[in-house]
């Protein structure tokens, strides 16, 4: 998961899928679905280096509507106040009428 050996911190995309995977798990939990919902957009800030050491994140609906779902999702490692990412993503949870 080390992007870059030299510092060492944790690559981008790993973080980026962590947080996403957060803001999903999220969703399932606040309204159970028959089907998983589905990322349409994400916005991920990388605020500092993330080291490889345990990280944490959370997530909060901002809003849940039929249709669509505004998550935000923070992730720290030492202090909750001293954020190393933050997602902002839009997901499909109501599946279109085929």
């Amino acid at each position: 998961i080390v992007g870059n050996p030299m510092l060492p911190a944790i690559h981008g995309g790993v973080l980026g899928a962590f947080m996403e995977m957060t803001a999903l798990a999220q969703l399932s939990v606040a309204a159970p679905m028959k089907r998983q919902p589905r990322t349409i957009d994400v916005s991920i800030e990388y605020l500092r280096s993330g080291r490889p050491q345990t990280t944490y994140a959370r997530a909060i609906i901002k809003k849940l509507g039929r249709r669509i779902a505004n998550v935000h999702v923070e992730a720290w490692q030492e202090t909750r106040s001293a954020p190393i990412a933050s997602l902002r993503g839009l997901f499909l949870v109501a599946p279109s009428e085929d």
